[in-house]
């Protein structure tokens, strides 16, 4: 991954190749937290997906997510810093109307 934007801090809708570098992140983090203990989600929609410069890339989803049974809408959270060999990515899953977040570290 590539730095987000422009300047630190400041919060873009990203387009082309890097709103496809934050889904291609999207997905291998799903990916692995299906492999690991779960769960298991599949995108539907992508509503939208925005970057932002902090110490790292932290990159910002709306979406609607299948878990097998249902398709929710949620939003992502993933803090990205490609330095880090361990827990370098952070991700931070909240179903809309929905108590609590999934939130692992890797």
């Amino acid at each position: 991954m590539s730095d987000v934007e422009d300047f630190p801090g400041g919060i873009n809708n990203l387009e082309g190749l890097k709103r496809q570098e934050a889904l291609d992140l999207l997905n291998s983090c799903l990916a692995h937290l299906a492999k690991e203990d779960g769960p298991s989600y599949k995108i539907i929609k992508v509503i939208s997906v925005t970057g932002q410069l902090v110490a790292g890339d932290l990159y910002r989803y709306k979406l609607e997510l299948d878990n097998g049974t249902d398709i929710k809408q949620c939003s992502i959270k993933i803090w990205y810093r490609s330095w880090l060999k361990e827990d370098g990515i952070n991700i931070k899953i909240k179903f809309a109307g929905e108590e609590g977040e999934l939130d692992r570290t890797w």
